[in-house]
Formats: C-alpha cells, structure tokens, sequence
C-alpha cells in the first residue's frame, strides 16, 4: 500500500472515485481542494475510474485561520472499510500538513462511525458543532490532541440525542455513556495490507 499526497489546495488535483463504491465520490473531481490517498499499487486502473484508491481525503486550508486545515471529505472503499484505512490516511495527512506550516487540522463529522475513526487518528472532539449539526474534532499537526474522557463521552451523548440509523444506535449502545473511553489510537506509519 502508498499513501501519498496528491496535491495541495488551491491546486488541487482531482480523483474519479466509482460512485458505486465510494461515498462523497463526486467531491474529488473538484479541483479546488488537496488530496491524499491510499493506494494498491498492484491494482489495474481502468480508464474511467482509479481503481487502485482504496481511501481518500480532500483538504483545504481554513479561510478564517490560516494555521489551520480543514478535512472536508474522507472516503473509504465500500470493501475495505472498517479496516483502519481512513484513520490512518487522515493521520498521514495531518504529518504532513506540519510540515506545510499548519499548526492544527479539523474536521466536522455527521456519524458516530466517523467520529470513533478520527478520534483514532488522534482528534479530539472541541465541543462545537457545525451550523449542519455536524461536530467538530481537532488534534495539533505534530501530535494527536488531548483526548479526555469527558468530551469523547459528550460528542458520542450528542449522537445519542439523534434519530440514527440502526447500525448506528447499536455502535452507540455498545459505547456506555458513562464509562466510554476514546479508542486506541493507531499509527499513520503502521504497515497496512
């Protein structure tokens, strides 16, 4: 497996994701933000789609903070998914972006799934929310951030609160409410397969 960044915002390169295997496909075809990805050099491209991607991430910088960067998408192959792939992409990402300058990364997530994958990444939920009710985590570019207990606990009670999918009401039921810790926190350099 590589992973690789692409490209920086605002040159940002594009990506064409099948549709049918990727969610938020249709946002990597836009040339305004960065990318990065995880790819399976062993696998054939065909001429429609990149199908040696098996993750992605499209970034951009934060236009009221300019020391910070924003993940805006983070995607994963519907068959590879679960395997820690999207975590470690976003985690690799963030090295990187220290060494572009940027002092911290954020990212806003509408699931708990992806809440439970970037605190794995080393973010840490900041207690504010989007204006698209979608909560915000946060973690320095050169070290996963400070993750109490108390604010991992608050942002999985935020999901609680919502009417969810059931997949998504039994991750919650199996995350106590009151004695949830945050998860492991895995390695951007850990050897993937």
């Amino acid at each position: 497996m590589e992973r690789r960044v692409l490209g920086w915002p605002p040159d940002g390169p594009t990506l064409r994701l099948d549709h049918r295997r990727f969610s938020y496909a249709g946002k990597f075809v836009m040339t305004t933000t960065g990318k990065a990805v995880l790819r399976d050099p062993s696998a054939a491209s065909d001429r429609e789609y990149d199908d040696d991607v098996l993750a992605a991430v499209a970034f951009d910088a934060d236009r009221t903070d300019p020391d910070a960067l924003w993940l805006r998408y983070v995607t994963v192959r519907d068959d590879r998914r679960g395997d820690g792939h999207g975590p470690r992409l976003c985690a690799f990402l963030v090295e990187r972006a220290a060494d572009r300058g940027y002092e911290r990364a954020r990212i806003a997530v509408n699931n708990p799934f992806a809440y439970e994958a970037l605190y794995r990444a080393g973010f840490g939920f900041t207690g504010r929310e989007t204006g698209l009710a979608e909560l915000v985590l946060e973690r320095p570019t050169d070290a996963p951030a400070s993750r109490p207990a108390a604010a991992y606990r608050d942002g999985l009670s935020r999901f609680r609160e919502r009417d969810l999918p059931e997949a998504a009401t039994a991750f919650l039921q199996a995350r106590p409410s009151a004695t949830a810790t945050p998860p492991a926190l895995l390695s951007a350099t850990t050897e993937l397969d």
